[in-house]
C-alpha cells in the first residue's frame, strides 16, 4: 500500500478463505455455490496437481473488499474449477465494490506476467459479468464475452398445487399418473441423508446408481471424479449445504439425487437411478419429490443447473444464459 493508494493486493490460503467465509463480521457476498471455500479446496486437492494457486485478495485501508480464487496456467489466469464439475463461477466481493476490486486486481495480475484472463462460465448477474467487463473496457483492454451454455432455473411458488398449475395440463396429468403408478407398484419413501457420517456411508450407493443410469455417466464417473464426489459430499455435509436424497422402493434404493441447499436456492447437482426401475420413471419422480420438498421448506428457487435437457423445461425450468468472459491484457 502506498500513501496515495489505500488499496492493496495480497494472497490468501484455503484456510484463510474458510476463516473469512465463517466470519460474521465480514461483508463479503459468497453468492456463487461453486466458489465457497470447501468446494474450492476439494476441487483443488483432487484435480489441480499441475496448477499454481493464486488466491488474490484486495483490501481498502486494510478492509477486505474481494477475493479472486485464481489458478495460473502459463500467462493465463483462470478462476478455479472446471466445467465438468463446476457449472459456473465468480469472484467474491463486498456488494458495490466490484469495480474497485477489479481496478486494483488487474494491475497486480499484470505485474505477475499474466496477459490473459479467462474466467469461464458466469451468470449475467455475476460480479465478473457486471464489473470486470466494464472495468476492462474502461482500461482499454479487449474483452470477449461469448454465450457458453445455459442453466435451467425454476422459481418456486409457495405451494405444491401452485407449482402444478404452472405446468401444462399434459405435464400435470403425466406427473399424477406416474406418481399413482409408482405408489401402486411399491412402498415409496424419499429418504434424506445430510449428516457427514451418514453421507460417508451412503455416497457409494449414490455413485452406484449414477453409474447404472447411462453409459455416458459410467464413462464420466472415473476414479478421480468419484473421489471428488466423495470428498465434496462429506465437505458440503459438514457445511450443512448437502442434501443427498434416495428414492427407496420397498426399502431398495431405486434413484438418488445429490442436491445443494445454498442461500434460498436448491441446486440439482447430479442424479442417477437403477435402470431396472426405468418403467416406473424413478429418475424423473425423484426430481419431482425434491422439488415438492423444496417448496414445502419455503425455498425460492430450484436450479437444474447446466444443460437444456427437455425434462427441465417440462418441469418448469427457464433457461438462464451463461457467458465465458475473457480479457486480453497484452
Amino acid at each position: 500500500m502506498t500513501l496515495n493508494n489505500p488499496y492493496s493486493v495480497t494472497t490468501e490460503t484455503f484456510d484463510s478463505l474458510t476463516a473469512h467465509w465463517q466470519d460474521p463480521q465480514q461483508d463479503l457476498a459468497w453468492n456463487c455455490l461453486f466458489v465457497v471455500p470447501g468446494w474450492l479446496k476439494v476441487w483443488w486437492d483432487t484435480f489441480a496437481a499441475d496448477q499454481v494457486a493464486s488466491l488474490c485478495a484486495v483490501r481498502n485501508k486494510g478492509a477486505l473488499i474481494g477475493i479472486a480464487p485464481l489458478m495460473i496456467e502459463g500467462k493465463t489466469a483462470r478462476l478455479m474449477g472446471d466445467p465438468a464439475v463446476c457449472d459456473f463461477v465468480d469472484v467474491i466481493t463486498v456488494p458495490g465494490s466490484g469495480r474497485a476490486f477489479f481496478q486494483n486486481l488487474i494491475p497486480y495480475i499484470q505485474n505477475q506476467g499474466i496477459t490473459r484472463l479467462d474466467f469461464g462460465a458466469v451468470h449475467t448477474d455475476s460480479v465478473v459479468f457486471t464489473d470486470l467487463v466494464a472495468v476492462a473496457k474502461d482500461m482499454g483492454y479487449e474483452t470477449i464475452c461469448d454465450p457458453e451454455d445455459v442453466t435451467m432455473e425454476l422459481e418456486l411458488p409457495s405451494t405444491w398445487d401452485e407449482y402444478l398449475k404452472q405446468l401444462t395440463g399434459k405435464e400435470r396429468h403425466e406427473i399424477r399418473r406416474k406418481l399413482r403408478r409408482l405408489n401402486e407398484a411399491a412402498r415409496v419413501n424419499l429418504r434424506l441423508v445430510e449428516d457427514p457420517d451418514g453421507v460417508a456411508k451412503e455416497i457409494d450407493t449414490f455413485l452406484t446408481l449414477f453409474r447404472l443410469n447411462r453409459w455416458d455417466k459410467l464413462a464420466f464417473m472415473n476414479d478421480q471424479r468419484a473421489a471428488f464426489f466423495r470428498s465434496l459430499a462429506i465437505e458440503m455435509a459438514a457445511a450443512r449445504i448437502l442434501r443427498l436424497y434416495f428414492l427407496d422402493l420397498d426399502d431398495v434404493p431405486a434413484a438418488a439425487a445429490m442436491c445443494f441447499d445454498y442461500r434460498s436456492t436448491v441446486y440439482l447437482y447430479n442424479n442417477g437411478y437403477d435402470m431396472r426401475y426405468k418403467s416406473l420413471s424413478v429418475g424423473l419422480l425423484s426430481t419431482i419429490f425434491c422439488i415438492k420438498e423444496s417448496i414445502q421448506r419455503g425455498k425460492a428457487r430450484y436450479d437444474f443447473l447446466k444443460g437444456p435437457e427437455p425434462y427441465k423445461r417440462r418441469l418448469g425450468g427457464k433457461p438462464v444464459q451463461l457467458y465465458r468472459c475473457q480479457v486480453k491484457l497484452g
